[in-house]
């Protein structure tokens, strides 16, 4: 199987990105994060506003849209 890139978002999946994630040294990964965090808050300063979460007692149901 040769590996080429696709621009087709319907080959995007949780593993794809998690493994293109992994191939980023540290210094990539924390760029990455300061570049979401500034583009969080030029869309929504107020974010920085909201308060803390709170933690759950209960039990925690993850759906997957597969």
């Amino acid at each position: 199987m040769t590996q080429s890139i696709s621009h087709d978002r319907t080959e995007e999946n949780l593993e794809a990105k998690a493994q293109w994630f992994q191939t980023l040294s540290l210094a990539e990964r924390m760029d990455l994060l300061c570049e979401f965090t500034e583009l969080v808050l030029e869309n929504n300063p107020q974010v920085v506003e909201v308060g803390r979460a709170q933690s759950s007692t209960g039990r925690v149901c993850v759906l997957s849209g597969a």
